[in-house]
């Protein structure tokens, strides 16, 4: 079906946003923006046949370029946390900016690639956000180009493909930070949603949420989402890992990791809507939403803590620093290519 594109607003340097809405022949159907390359609304329907939208977000574009939580935006290009803010690559260090502590986070919170407005191309199925940025910009080496594109086919499955390149060596780890409420971005809390992660591991974290360089197994744990669990059972257990993060905000090492496709995680609410995950990925980052601040979300919602839930694919945070971690440096001959798919239905 063609995608609908209609005004969203306008970017501060007076160009227009545009909301960019794909259906398919079941009903469902995904918006998406070029600002910050937003996920906007996902809308599908639950056991009784009555359609929601199931993703945290804005009405308008301009409330993309404040969205504290940073709802459904691309994080580029390096996803998460490098710690220190600062890293070493081919024997120069590289300053990023001290925004999480002492710490990075996402990149730069204010000209992330997240506030950007990005080119935009459609097709039947699909539309694809593109931009470029400098060597040096954001305290990354080498000229760059990335871009995402957003499809959805008749298995109700949106898939995103990531693509990135750079004429030097440099960090690429992008991911999609949705917020996820199966039963409705107004439905309040995602602590009696049900979860189960593909993961028999994960990275232990110190107090500024900065992995430690442990590989842990999720046994014996509240960590283990091996079988379905609910969000809410262990998430204020007497754990150090869960206290330190103020509840689940962590890395899974997803089990079997080669390159491919993998199933990583499938999610069940109340209202029956089930969300199967894949990924191209190592990992993924859990977050149970433990910091939304209050704010206004879509048709008035108000949003707060733990009215969403993250599935971020990624390659592990502070990678850079880590050299038993799945790398992602990328560039000078070797591109950045990734996937993942959320697929929905009822259960």
């Amino acid at each position: 079906m063609p995608v609908i594109a209609e005004s969203f607003g306008t970017y501060p340097d007076g160009r227009e946003i545009t909301l960019y809405t794909i259906s398919n022949s079941k009903g469902m159907q995904v918006s998406v923006t070029n600002i910050g390359a937003a996920l906007v609304k996902i809308i599908c329907s639950d056991r009784d046949g009555q359609r929601a939208d199931v993703v945290l977000g804005f009405d308008r574009g301009e409330d993309y370029l404040k969205n504290p939580s940073f709802f459904g935006v691309v994080i580029g290009p390096n996803a998460n946390r490098t710690g220190g803010a600062s890293f070493e690559l081919d024997g120069k260090v590289w300053q990023l900016d001290v925004n999480d502590g002492p710490n990075n986070l996402h990149s730069h919170k204010e000209k992330g690639w997240h506030k950007r407005l990005w080119e935009t191309t459609i097709s039947d199925n699909s539309v694809t956000f593109s931009l470029e940025d400098t060597d040096g910009n954001l305290g990354f080496p080498g000229n760059r180009k990335a871009g995402v594109t957003y499809s959805l086919d008749e298995e109700n499955a949106l898939k995103l493909h990531y693509h990135g390149i750079s004429d030097r060596r440099t960090i690429l780890n992008l991911t999609n930070h949705c917020y996820f409420n199966l039963d409705g971005h107004d439905s309040g809390s995602i602590e009696g949603h049900e979860l189960q992660l593909t993961a028999s591991r994960y990275t232990p974290a110190d107090p500024g949420s900065i992995p430690t360089g442990e590989i842990a197994a999720v046994e014996g744990t509240p960590m283990d989402f091996r079988c379905l669990k609910k969000v809410g059972e262990g998430i204020g257990a007497d754990f150090q890992q869960l206290k330190f993060a103020g509840g689940y905000d962590h890395n899974w090492v997803i089990d079997g990791w080669d390159g491919t496709l993998r199933h990583f995680a499938t999610l069940k609410a109340g209202s029956g809507r089930v969300m199967k995950c894949y990924t191209t990925l190592p990992g993924v980052q859990f977050y149970a939403g433990n910091f939304i601040d209050d704010q206004t979300g879509k048709n008035g919602a108000s949003y707060g803590f733990r009215s969403g839930m993250c599935l971020e694919t990624q390659y592990f945070p502070d990678a850079v620093h880590k050299p038993e971690f799945p790398g992602a440096v990328f560039g000078d001959g070797t591109e950045y290519d990734s996937v993942t798919i959320y697929q929905f239905g009822i259960g």
